[in-house]
This record gives structure tokens, sequence and C-alpha cells, in this order.
């Protein structure tokens, strides 16, 4: 009995641990949104410790279709496999599901929400215009307004390095307006989820959709005053912009390079 107790104290005493490190502004915002590299267990771990701590009412995911979203009901929670399996994780292209699954542990009652934006939408931004494209999406998230000419130049010049400077320039454009057409899907998604479950909600994606200054916070910024938290993790420092509330590193991951093949 005594060390049941012990255990239990113990087992207490880390998750006040966790909780204490993250920061009051993430755990009184009313959306926290949590960065990654996906192929990353050290930052899909940090991610699984601040749900935890944050307990939000929902999770919105990059890498989840409504259809998905709507495929996560209790009974298929109860293990890793059942959920994999109901997702289709498999055959989606993400990384290994058994770092994502403790994201979904960590809160077992929030509601799932997806944002994942189809493909056959992505590839028509290759003949049409963006708000066109974009739909009901356009106007509350300025999706119908071009962007300020300095930000436009950094955002082709992080998406020519993206592809190894390997795409070809006039085809640049068309992946800033994916970016941004993500961007504003994450965002509606998240003040959507906030609007049905009173929050917190915790947003799980990539960096560079994370990032304030022009990211999902930024994009929620132009429609609602919610308050909003973004959380970027690099890799051995390799994070060089200021646009989170903070930063956290981890150890890189040994991974191929991805350039080599245009070379």
């Amino acid at each position: 009995m005594r060390v049941l107790y012990g255990f239990v104290l113990l087992c207490a005493a880390l998750i006040q641990a966790a909780r204490a490190e993250v920061p009051a502004a993430a755990l009184s915002s009313d959306i926290v949104v949590l960065g990654e590299i996906h192929d990353n267990s050290a930052h899909h771990a940090v991610q699984a410790q601040w749900v935890d701590a944050i307990a939000p009412k929902a999770l919105v995911f990059e890498m989840l279709s409504n259809a998905d979203a709507e495929a996560v009901t209790p009974m298929v929670r109860i293990s890793r496999q059942t959920l994999e399996r109901a997702l289709g994780w498999a055959d989606s292209g993400w990384p290994a599901f058994e770092m994502y699954f403790p994201i979904f542990a960590a809160a077992p009652t929030a509601r799932i929400y997806g944002a994942e934006v189809a493909r056959d939408q992505l590839m028509a931004l290759h003949g049409a215009a963006l708000p066109d494209i974009a739909g009901d999406l356009a106007a509350p998230y300025k999706l119908d307004q071009p962007l300020p000419e300095a930000q436009m130049a950094a955002r082709l010049q992080l998406q020519h390095e993206a592809h190894c400077e390997a795409m070809p320039r006039d085809m640049l454009p068309m992946m800033v307006n994916v970016q941004r057409l993500r961007d504003a899907a994450l965002a509606d998604a998240a003040l959507t989820a906030l609007k049905d479950t009173g929050g917190p909600v915790v947003v799980i994606t990539g960096n560079g959709h994370a990032r304030s200054d022009w990211g999902v916070p930024f994009v929620i910024s132009q429609a609602s005053d919610t308050q909003v938290f973004a959380l970027g993790q690099a890799e051995e420092g390799l994070i060089t912009t200021d646009a989170f509330d903070l930063v956290l590193d981890a150890p890189a991951v040994d991974r191929p390079d991805p350039c080599a093949a245009f070379r």
C-alpha cells in the first residue's frame, strides 16, 4: 500500500513538473499552436506534454481531414492500433503514428478536428486565383488581398530554399498560395473548435504554420481578437526567426538529405 501511495505521489509530482514547464501565457490562451518538425519524435513528446498541461477541449490536426476527425469516436480511441486503423494513417504519408498517438492520449476526451486541405483543391491553385479556390475562407482570412511586398519576397525565398532551389521560380507564388490556404483552413478549424467547445484549443501543425508573423496565429488575428500562443520547435538551434512566442530545441533527427535527388 505504501509503495502504491508513493507511486501515485511520484506521478502527481511529475505531472505538476511538466505543467510548470508550460508558460502561464500558454495556459491562459484560448488557442495554442504547437509547431513541429513532422518526423522528430522529441517534438511530439513535447506536444503531448503541453496537451496534458493545457487539457484542451479540442485538438486540431493539420494531418486530418474532416472525415478523419469524425472517425475518432470513443471506441476507436481505446488503443493506438484501433485509432491508427480508423484514421487510415498507414496510407496517409505522415510519419509513424506511434509519435502522434501520445498527443491524442494526453487529451482523451478532447473533441478532434481536421484541417487538411484536399489535394485536388491545392492542385487547382496551379491555374486559378487563390480567392476562387478558397471560397468561404477567402474574405474572413484576407485571402482575397495580396501580401505586403516585403513579406511576399521573404516567403518566395523561403519556398525556394525549402524546395532545394530546384523548383522553377514561376511556380513559387503557387506554393505561397498553398501555404496561405492551409493556414486559413487551420485557423478556421481552430476558431470553429473554440466556438463549439469553449476552449482551450490546441493546434498540432508544422512550424511553418505555427509562425505568429504570417502563419495560423496571424491569420486568426485577422478574423478575431482571440488570444493565441505560438510554440516553435527547433533542431539544434536552427530556427532563426523570432516569429514564435517561445522556441524549444531538440536534437536533430538522422534523416536522408532531401535535396540529394536534385543534385
